[in-house]
This record gives C-alpha cells, sequence and structure tokens, in this order.
C-alpha cells in the first residue's frame, strides 16, 4: 500500500517548529565547561586547489539547545542512544498548558496528577504511546541564560516543571512513550531543590525512557491531535543529542 497520499495531505497540514535555532552564543547547563561549544568552524573553503566546497566542523554538549536525553545520561549501564531507532520518533502529541498555574502562583510549581486528570477532563483521556510535552512558555525566554534559569538573589533557580507523581502516573497509567518540556531541567526547581537532586529526570531516565527539553512554540500548538516527529543523529552510545522536534496538526 502506498503512503504516497498520506504524505501529501500532511503537506497540506499546520507543521510548527518545536526547537530553538542553536549559535555560538546559545546558552546551556552552566556545569559544562567553557569552550565546549564551537558551531560552523571552517575546515576547507571555496578557495581550495582540490575542490571549490566549503566544510565545517560542529563542537557540542550531548545536551545542548532543544535536546533528548537517553537514560545512560544520568546512570552508568543503562542504554544510549543506540537502543532507540526510528520507530520510536513519531508519536501522537498532547500538551498539558501550566502557564494558567504558573500565573496564580508563580514560577514555584509543578504538573501534579490532579492537573493532569483535570486536563482529560475537557480533552479525554491520553493515549498509549503519546508525547506529553509541559507547556509553561519558558522558551520565550531564549537565549537570556538568566531568564531561563529565572535566578533569584541568592543564586537559586525557579522554574516551574514536572512532579514524580504526575511522571510516574503518565508512563505507568497511561503508558505514554515520552515527556518533554520548555526548561532546561526536568523537575521543578523547588521540587528539586527539596531532595536535593533531579528526581524526576533520574526517574525518567532509570526506566527506560527518554525526554527531550528546551523545547519551544508549544502555545502555537493545539492540545490533541497532533503528530509529534522527534529526530536526532545517529551517533552511537550518546548520552544526548540536540534534536530537531516538529509538530503537525489539521
Amino acid at each position: 500500500m502506498s503512503l504516497w497520499p498520506e504524505l501529501e495531505n500532511l503537506k497540506r497540514c499546520t507543521w510548527v517548529d518545536l526547537t530553538h535555532p542553536l549559535t555560538n552564543e546559545s546558552p546551556y547547563w552552566a556545569g559544562i565547561p567553557e569552550g565546549s561549544v564551537e558551531l560552523c568552524r571552517t575546515v576547507f573553503d571555496y578557495d581550495e586547489e582540490m575542490l571549490s566546497c566549503r566544510i565545517h566542523t560542529y563542537k557540542f554538549p550531548g545536551q545542548f539547545g532543544t535536546h533528548v536525553d537517553f537514560p545512560s545520561h544520568f546512570t552508568p549501564g543503562k542504554p544510549g542512544s543506540e537502543a532507540y531507532g526510528v520507530d520510536k520518533m513519531a508519536m501522537p502529541l498532547c500538551v498539558i498548558d501550566l502557564t494558567p498555574k504558573i500565573a496564580a502562583e508563580g514560577p514555584d510549581t509543578a504538573v501534579t496528577v490532579e492537573d493532569i486528570e483535570a486536563w482529560e477532563s475537557e480533552h479525554g483521556r491520553i493515549p498509549g504511546g503519546a508525547f506529553v510535552a509541559l507547556r509553561t512558555d519558558w522558551y520565550t525566554r531564549w537565549p537570556d541564560n538568566d531568564a531561563l534559569n529565572n535566578f533569584d538573589a541568592e543564586g537559586g533557580e525557579h522554574c516551574p516543571g514536572w512532579s514524580l507523581p504526575a511522571l510516574q502516573f503518565l508512563y505507568e497509567e497511561r503508558r505514554i512513550q515520552m515527556n518533554g518540556h520548555e526548561t532546561f531541567d526536568t523537575d521543578a526547581s523547588f521540587l528539586a531543590a527539596e531532595a536535593d537532586d533531579l528526581a524526576c529526570e533520574r526517574w525518567v531516565l532509570d526506566h527506560g525512557h527518554l525526554q527531550v527539553e528546551v523545547m519551544a512554540n508549544l502555545d502555537k500548538v493545539p492540545a490533541t491531535g497532533a503528530i509529534v516527529f522527534v529526530s536526532w543523529p545517529h551517533i552511537e552510545g550518546a548520552t544526548g543529542l540536540p534534536a530537531r522536534v516538529a509538530a503537525v496538526f489539521a
């Protein structure tokens, strides 16, 4: 059976890029050593006698910009990028909007199981195999590193995010395939401070799941009905890789 007619249907749909563009000035986690990013360094140019063409090299951390994390990111011996093929790259997209809660409570807030159940009462049950993205509109702070981390006077971070019960509910009760968010970290900052760890991210990865961090434009896609495509380079052994993420909807 030919899928070409389906491709023509998709081309008539709306496509939204959920990925931040990257430059040499793009922010990344402060623990990564300075000098770890060098994009578009020219190593072969148009004036070469052998062949007139330009070739660049690229140096960047795996966790750079919009990126996918693999289980080996946090735990030795867990699967890396080699364990996940192209069949994992297309999913139904569900977007949970946390912005009203942030407006009411401030940035020190997290999505809860009750929030998810309220979302389902309006939009229907989250399907198995879905990609569930947490919309916070935090992407609008890009590329201001201080604004993305939302530092206080003492250097503490104040960012919204996931709670552990919410992620456990999604993966264990709803059997989702992947989660994503707009912030640098999975965990809401206040919960990470209480646990003295990124406990949510650790749980997701230790249980063999993937996640996408630093997403963009989730305010431009519907809560349900879209398909999300998550792609990354085929580099074996990677603990994380910059990703290109796109959503399509009718």
